[in-house]
């Protein structure tokens, strides 16, 4: 009985639909064992027949992780960033919007937030600016919430979206929330979020 190998190459549009299951090699190498010569009609579709049946199962496996890495990064929040970029020093109503949320999900999710407080202006010329501190630690704690870590980044010149980005990938975040109301007063760019932020954004809309 002889040993044969049978280099078989993979359709295309299985290995574009699944590129990971075929990252070290666009064909499937395996063993086929021939009773009589390999150049056999019969020999040729049973060794097809088992390929495809290969091919099936390698359809199925990748996705498995991928979906369980989809499903941790939206139900495993740890850690929440609550960017505040308007200067109303009662908050605007996006914001307390944003407050609400992200007390909802520390809560349920047992997760700890972060505020940062963004503004191209220094803090000497922001008058109102311990009034807008003060109302973000009331909502807060209507919202359940006391202990939290307040960041200040006034008057550094950087793109709100960068500095947000920032204080993300410093803190190694798991989600920022933010009210659409900052994208539409032109706070925030809505362009630059997926460039500089490198967690999950949560945009609510107003």
């Amino acid at each position: 009985m002889a040993l044969a190998h049978c280099l078989l190459a993979v359709p295309v549009e299985t290995i574009s639909k699944y590129p990971k299951a075929f990252s070290i090699s666009s064909k499937c190498l395996f063993s086929v064992e021939f009773s009589s010569p390999p150049c056999s009609r019969v020999h040729k579709h049973s060794v097809v027949a088992r390929c495809r049946r290969i091919g099936h199962k390698a359809k199925a496996k990748p996705q498995e992780p991928e979906v369980s890495v989809a499903t941790d990064a939206f139900t495993q929040f740890k850690h929440l960033l609550l960017p505040v970029v308007d200067r109303n020093p009662y908050l605007s109503e996006g914001t307390k919007q944003a407050i609400a949320t992200t007390t909802a999900l520390a809560k349920k999710y047992g997760a700890d937030i972060t505020v940062v407080v963004i503004d191209e202006q220094q803090k000497e010329s922001l008058p109102e600016h311990e009034t807008q501190l003060s109302s973000i630690r009331w909502h807060l704690s209507e919202g359940g919430f006391k202990d939290y870590s307040l960041l200040e980044r006034l008057g550094e010149g950087s793109k709100p979206t960068a500095i947000i980005g920032d204080v993300a990938d410093d803190l190694n975040l798991d989600l920022v929330v933010l009210s659409m109301e900052a994208i539409h007063t032109k706070h925030i760019d809505a362009n630059l979020l997926a460039e500089f932020i490198p967690c999950p954004v949560m945009l609510l809309p107003l």
